[in-house]
């Protein structure tokens, strides 16, 4: 059959067999004594390796979807039935996208291992740009104290950061403080740490100016120079955004805990995480306090170039611009999310059928919001969702169609009436694919 064949990697699915195993020679590609490599693989030169395999249980995930959707590929023992039909194809699906989130889940832990090198990298090439910058702004004036001061400043800040990216290379090396634990990059913590970055560098700055001064008036300059009088901006602008970041993560916790907002772990964290929300739209209020921040990191970096004595001073007008946004993303917090509901539960009717009582075997709809939380668009999270009809567990089935799916969605659900539930009035209940049950909901089951 058309799905043997897929799962047998046949060309029109790019192979299943191809995605979990790959063989290469010891000294690389068609060398020497050969080794098998599971899909998970991260060689370099392995052309089987976590990211290969993702791609390819992907193509072969989409091409069976697609054909299910387009009515081949049913084996004749099911073909006569629809109920049975569409539970084989769901079963059928069910389980290959489960493949396929573990390899996306391999290619993120391969991804991450390997990140540390990366920030490495970048960390080396901004202290280099910084060199560079400092010799070409010297030409004409002559090298000074303050440069030099910046690029020991630089140089201790680069080696803690690659240090902590060594102890952290498991876990995204630099970036393993801002990842939450949804696995995605957390906006607030990015920003503090950013702030937190500057501050440490600036002080720093002045540290290796004070140890180089040898007039008595310079160094008095210098001390003064970290007055609060001189910083309060940029003091309280790291002391609001270090204290978003702890209360957003409070808030995120409390409100996953107490069943009001749902959330579903990613296979590795994006850049676009910074910008977007769960379900990667983007977000305003996220948007609006990275781009905020930015600028003005941008403006408290200039103002330390210029005056390398004293902290930045940064005005008052954009440290209250800067304390708005921030107060604008915490509310966003706030008001993100929801618990799922559901309105309605009415049978099912095809064309054709009469109008009647809900009975054990018919088809339900459920008609609600939030069965489908952000990020859980992937056929591995549709297929946990279950649908609780008086004490019997029903798996929601997928219903593939070309591109995607008819069922399960955000607002309506479809699932059959099993056998074992009594006559009688029984209670119907929605688990989202984040663990969050929904209101129960009375329905009428005759006979």
């Amino acid at each position: 059959m058309a799905v043997q064949g897929a799962r047998q990697g046949g060309p029109d699915t790019g192979g299943y067999a191809g995605a979990y195993l790959g063989t290469h020679g010891a000294g690389g590609p068609g060398g020497g004594t050969g080794t098998v490599h599971g899909g998970g693989c991260a060689c370099g030169d392995c052309p089987h390796g976590a990211r290969e395999g993702h791609r390819r249980a992907v193509a072969a995930f989409l091409a069976t979807r697609d054909e299910f959707a387009a009515g081949r590929g049913l084996p004749a023992a099911v073909a006569h039935s629809a109920s049975a039909s569409r539970q084989w194809v769901s079963e059928e699906l069910a389980q290959s996208a489960e493949l396929v989130a573990e390899r996306g889940r391999a290619e993120g832990q391969a991804w991450l291992a390997g990140l540390w090198r990366r920030t490495t990298a970048v960390v080396g090439a901004a202290v280099v740009a910084l060199l560079l910058a400092q010799a070409l702004t010297a030409v004409g004036t002559g090298w000074t104290p303050a440069r030099t001061a910046g690029l020991a400043a630089a140089l201790v800040v680069a080696a803690a950061l690659t240090a902590a990216s060594w102890f952290h290379r498991a876990r995204g090396g630099v970036l393993a403080p801002v990842i939450g634990e949804d696995n995605r990059l957390s906006t607030s913590r990015t920003v503090a740490a950013a702030w937190v970055l500057l501050t440490a560098y600036a002080v720093l700055v002045l540290a290796g100016r004070l140890a180089a001064a040898s007039r008595h008036a310079e160094r008095d300059a210098l001390i003064a120079g970290l007055d609060l009088a001189r910083g309060a901006g940029v003091v309280t602008v790291l002391a609001v955004v270090c204290g978003v970041a702890v209360l957003v993560r409070r808030v995120v916790g409390l409100r996953v805990l107490g069943q009001r907002l749902q959330k579903v772990p990613a296979d590795r964290p994006r850049a676009a995480d910074l910008l977007t929300d769960d379900a990667g739209r983007g977000a305003f209020t996220d948007l609006q306090y990275v781009v905020i921040s930015a600028v003005a990191l941008v403006f408290a970096a200039v103002r330390l170039a210029r005056r390398p004595d004293q902290l930045p001073d940064l005005p008052w007008g954009l440290a209250v611009l800067v304390l708005v946004s921030a107060a604008t993303y915490l509310a966003g917090k706030y008001a993100e999310g929801g618990r799922p509901v559901v309105l309605s539960v009415v049978r099912a009717r095809e064309a054709g059928d009469l109008d009647g009582p809900i009975r054990t075997g018919d088809d339900i709809e459920i008609r609600g919001a939030g069965f489908v939380p952000p990020g859980a668009q992937g056929a591995d999270r549709l297929a946990r969702m279950v649908v609780r009809v008086g004490s019997v567990h029903v798996h929601v089935p997928l219903v593939p169609v070309p591109g995607g799916f008819r069922n399960p969605t955000d607002t309506l659900l479809t699932v059959p009436v099993p056998a074992d539930v009594e006559p009688g009035r029984v209670e119907v209940q929605v688990v989202t694919a984040a663990g969050v049950e929904t209101n129960r909901y009375a329905i009428d089951v005759t006979d």
